[in-house]
């Protein structure tokens, strides 16, 4: 059985560069930054973050907390969300309670939903970490668009993970209380951020002075027009200002989110993979379809559609496009649950092949993907037996009988170079990347397939059937 031989895309010292080359974004932790709600590392400290606004925070408890929080509460232990001191003071509490972070904002710029924007944050970590083959948690740099005021996606992400930002607005207040923020934080060395005009191209890879960048993400002006703004207002039961006021430089821009987040689509189309995921959170339904619609337009097949849903009431939307060949998990790629919108969601990337009944013995199925795949001829194949998972690489369809029948023509005209994995093939040459897992779960256990790498849907549904076929004798089948 062969291990990988070669660094596949997206693993540690690939060819994804991360800012280091920039004298103001440097991804070293400094003895400065602000102290971690955990002593653990931040692959230990996810489980902290993912499950800190599972339930609604405690006004209560809050108040007990810190005193600066508790004047703002009535007899009932109730907030005035229609107060912008209240609701600040609240974003101000949650960010020191939960994330050791400290800010100033100004009374006229947005004052951000923390467990909003931390959805957000956890969104964007898996998608990430689920599209490379290197470990989990690793450094990256990315860029904010808009970071207004509070600077908080560069303050959250770099307070989880040990990644650096570069943080862009066009409006000088909130430019002046970001770098007061990142400051208060001691995150200089991780966080730079950068006045932009207007006119300005929203991803600035020159002016940074880098070649690549990992991710960019954004939350657009939300509103076409001020009369849009307050149209809007009326038919809602709280102002749109209820979570802190905000200056219409924040909030609206023409043609609103669509065309904001359709901007950086047409950028992403020139720049392609020197940025490995854009990424936009929205505030409508209808803008993720209008935006969906245009990535299908352009042909792209390699983006995630998310749904973020905040107690029974706020839903908003994050959208990923990449045109790399890395494919995010099933859970991150179609993340919307609604019969509704399944049609926005990408093609499947995890398909269940074959099932056991509870308690049958596991392992002569394990020996049987083991050998099926490892005698195919693969750029990579390693079956990690701890974690009952293998990962392999396919320059091409290397299990159809059209590649057998060619192969014994290459043979028989001394064209074929060896036999079984393939050294030095190169990343183009590989057209599949996929995981086999094998899980034990209470009612059965299922074999999974999962679309890792490339851009041909097709390819992967035929070592789909492929496999499927091979393990049919091994126990009951169910596709799913």
């Amino acid at each position: 059985m062969d291990s990988r031989k070669r660094k596949p895309p997206g693993s540690d010292g690939d060819a994804i560069h991360s800012a280091t080359s920039d004298p103001g974004v440097n991804l070293a932790t400094t003895a400065s930054a602000p102290p971690r709600p955990t002593d653990h590392s931040p692959l230990e400290a996810d489980g902290y973050f993912q499950n800190l606004y599972s339930s609604e925070p405690s006004f209560r408890q809050l108040a007990k907390k810190d005193p600066e929080f508790a004047p703002f509460l009535n007899e009932h232990g109730q907030l005035n969300f229609s107060d912008p001191s209240a609701v600040m003071q609240l974003t101000k509490t949650l960010l020191a309670k939960d994330f050791g972070l400290q800010i100033e904002l100004p009374d006229d710029r947005l004052c951000p939903p923390v467990t909003n924007r931390h959805n957000y944050i956890l969104w964007l970590k898996r998608l990430m970490d689920t599209t490379s083959y290197a470990p989990a948690g690793r450094k990256l740099c990315g860029l904010d668009v808009g970071t207004g005021a509070s600077c908080i996606y560069p303050l959250l992400g770099a307070t989880q993970r040990p990644w650096c930002f570069v943080a862009t607005d066009i409006d000088a207040k909130s430019l002046g209380y970001a770098k007061r923020n990142v400051q208060l934080n001691g995150l200089e060395s991780r966080i730079r951020v950068l006045d932009r005009k207007p006119e300005d191209a929203l991803v600035p890879l020159g002016h940074v002075g880098v070649e690549r960048i990992d991710f960019v993400m954004m939350n657009p002006p939300f509103y076409t027009s001020e009369d849009d703004m307050l149209s809007s207002a009326k038919d809602k039961a709280r102002p749109p200002h209820s979570i802190c006021t905000g200056a219409p430089v924040e909030m609206v821009c023409q043609g609103g989110e669509v065309a904001f987040v359709g901007r950086l689509l047409r950028e992403s189309l020139v720049l392609r993979e020197c940025v490995q995921w854009y990424t936009a959170m929205v505030g409508k339904a209808t803008s993720l379809e209008a935006l969906v619609e245009q990535l299908r337009g352009h042909k792209i097949n390699n983006f995630a559609v998310t749904e973020f849903v905040q107690g029974s009431k706020t839903r908003r939307w994050a959208l990923g496009w990449s045109f790399g060949p890395m494919r995010p998990a099933e859970d991150i790629a179609r993340g919307i649950k609604a019969s509704i919108w399944r049609k926005l969601l990408p093609p499947p990337s995890r398909v269940v092949m074959h099932a056991l009944p509870v308690g049958q013995a596991t392992s002569p199925l394990i020996n049987r993907i083991i050998e099926v795949v490892g005698s195919l001829e693969l750029v990579s194949w390693n079956w990690e037996g701890g974690k009952s998972k293998g990962v392999g690489r396919a320059r091409e369809n290397v299990w159809s009988r059209a590649w057998r029948r060619k192969k014994q023509r290459e043979l028989a005209e001394g064209q074929f170079g060896g036999t079984g994995h393939v050294e030095g093939a190169s990343e183009e040459e590989c057209q599949l990347g996929f995981a086999i897992t094998v899980e034990v779960g209470t009612h059965e256990t299922t074999v999974s397939l999962h679309w890792v790498e490339g851009h041909d849907q097709a390819i992967f549904e035929s070592f789909g059937g492929f496999l499927q076929g091979k393990l049919k004798d091994t126990g009951t089948t169910s596709q799913k």
